[in-house]
């Protein structure tokens, strides 16, 4: 017995090397995913410059393009509008016949997880007022990008609103009637 005894000593040593070893083995083979943020940063940009030139060609379904299948858009007085049909409808308000827009990222960013990025950046539009006249209006936006299963990049969210103050409201004249009335009612008094 002693014999067995000594080959189950000497081999608890061996296998607790072997699988020191397998672990250290399978650890050294794990390898982290390589860094594509510098390269997705540029497609962002890149994606970016071609929606806006999409958009001041007052191209609709392909400004629509650049968003994924659920996205929102948060736009400036109005109610978020979720899925492309909804924002389809945002942006035909805005493409109008007249209408120019044009927009630059100042900065992208991308998750190290390489699967969102962010981009933030400033707006130009001209539109015409209902006389006709050129409206020029200039802001802020914040894009939300998730690239795709095909790998492809597309806008999650999109936020964007004016930097113009609002015009002052219009002054309130005082009413004709209502002068017309309290000078009726003083007759009245003298009359009795």
């Amino acid at each position: 017995m002693t014999g067995r005894q000594e080959t189950k000593q000497a081999s608890k040593p061996i296998f607790w090397v072997c699988l020191a070893l397998v672990l250290f083995i399978s650890a050294c083979g794990q390898q982290t995913p390589p860094d594509t943020r510098t390269a997705d940063e540029s497609a962002i940009r890149d994606l970016d410059a071609q929606w806006s030139k999409t958009a001041g060609a007052n191209d609709v379904d392909g400004t629509v393009s650049y968003y994924s299948d659920d996205a929102s858009v948060l736009p400036p007085n109005a109610p978020v509008a979720t899925g492309k049909q909804a924002i389809r409808a945002v942006w035909a308000s805005f493409l109008v016949p007249g209408t120019s827009v044009s927009w630059q990222p100042t900065k992208v960013e991308v998750a190290r997880s390489g699967d969102l990025a962010s981009a933030m950046g400033t707006y130009q539009s001209t539109m015409k007022d209902s006389r006709g006249k050129p409206v020029a209006d200039h802001g802020k936006y914040v894009e939300v990008w998730k690239k795709q299963a095909d790998g492809k990049w597309k806008t999650v969210s999109d936020i964007f609103n004016s930097d113009v103050p609002l015009p002052a409201p219009p002054e309130k004249k005082p009413h004709a009637k209502a002068r017309g009335r309290h000078t009726h009612s003083t007759r009245r008094a003298k009359r009795h």
